[in-house]
């Protein structure tokens, strides 16, 4: 898919240098580019990589410049991460999967099908559940009875969707992701650990069996939602789970029963939200960062990675941190941390001079 610098300039708002009729074919890193590849140095600690790169043509961030002599053209761009997703959107490589249903795939009676959905090999469609327009379900992906799906979405391999799950619109549903699981929620029938650890401190009476809430709720999610490789979002108890629009979860996370998730949030790898949990809208939880159940997350909220939330995060904040507090406060914490050892050196010395005075009286 060959593309000259000036239309390149175009399709990214930028700026072009240099001999603009050249053409390249595809982009890459300036390590592995060829004579005939967009060599990408956004990050300005690859620019001398061009120095030794076999590219003629870079795409550089606003205010950067290719050495002198590296290439014959170059286009410079502002927003660099935006610029990506204009850039990988051009190039990107949809997976392969023929329209129309698979011979080896199963829709059972009364499962309705949009057009032009096209289901893979192995595929399982639940008795009347709903495919919107131009979904693609790649392979081995199990559609739950009853469940809905809106126009638009792309299912990869493995993907299990339950009963009674709602999808919208544009939605992309990662491989083994499992939307629609039981909760967990069991607990004795009469008082166990847990009741005797929250009232006592300590643990006086055992669990001699275990029984199940059941989860008569679903899930639901949003338009133009994303959801991770390996994530596991649980149904609700009385009511849905849900996953407001524009959101999107990264890989191997946990959302819970009865959790509400707003929208265009960012859930990044590892996160885990316990049942009945509020998160607002916008929110960003880094990495491995974990939400207490009934904990409230204000809207625009950022939680840095590996926090542990247990307490009500206000909106707009930052916190870090295990447990989580204000990203000030936590600072003031691990500065005053890193002074204990001088502390106590000033402190022993202190007694000995005040053991030394008392000798001396």
């Amino acid at each position: 898919m060959s593309m000259q610098i000036r239309e390149l300039a175009q399709l990214l708002d930028g700026q072009a240098h240099g001999e603009v009729e050249l053409t390249f074919e595809r982009p890459a890193h300036p390590d592995r580019a060829g004579v005939n590849d967009l060599a990408v140095v956004l990050d300005k600690t690859l620019l001398s990589r061009l120095t030794e790169s076999a590219a003629r043509i870079a795409l550089v961030a606003e205010g950067q410049v290719p050495p002198d002599g590296a290439v014959d053209a170059w286009v410079s761009v502002g927003r660099p991460r935006f610029t990506m997703h204009l850039l990988t959107r051009r190039y990107d490589i949809p997976p392969s999967v023929a329209p129309g249903v698979h011979s080896s795939a199963v829709v059972e009676e009364g499962a309705v099908l949009g057009e032009d959905v096209a289901i893979g090999p192995f595929c399982h469609i639940g008795r009347g559940a709903r495919i919107g327009d131009g979904c693609r379900l790649v392979s081995a992906v199990t559609i739950g009875a009853d469940a809905s799906v809106g126009p638009g979405g792309l299912f990869f391999p493995g993907a299990r969707i339950g009963e009674r799950v709602t999808i919208g619109a544009l939605a992309v549903i990662h491989s083994n992701a499992v939307i629609g699981a039981d909760g967990f929620s069991f607990g004795p029938p009469e008082k166990g650990a847990v009741d005797s650890a929250k009232a006592s401190g300590r643990v006086d009476v055992v669990n001699e069996h275990i029984v199940r809430v059941h989860s008569l709720g679903a899930v639901t999610l949003g338009d133009d939602v994303e959801i991770g490789a390996n994530t596991c979002i649980d149904r609700g108890t009385l009511e849905d789970t849900r996953i407001g629009s524009g959101t999107k979860v990264d890989d191997l996370v946990m959302i819970g029963h009865n959790v509400q998730v707003g929208r265009m949030c960012m859930l990044c790898a590892q996160v885990g939200i316990a049942g009945s949990a509020v998160i607002g809208d916008g929110v960003v939880l880094a990495g491995r960062v974990g939400v207490a159940d009934h904990i409230t997350i204000g809207d625009h909220a950022v939680i840095g990675a590996g926090s542990g939330v247990g307490n009500n995060v206000p909106p707009r904040e930052v916190w870090v941190g295990y447990p989580a507090m204000p990203k000030d406060k936590a600072a003031e914490q691990f500065l005053m941390t890193r002074r204990m050892k001088n502390l106590f050196k000033d402190v022993s010395e202190l007694k000995k001079r005040v053991r030394s005075l008392a000798g001396a009286s």
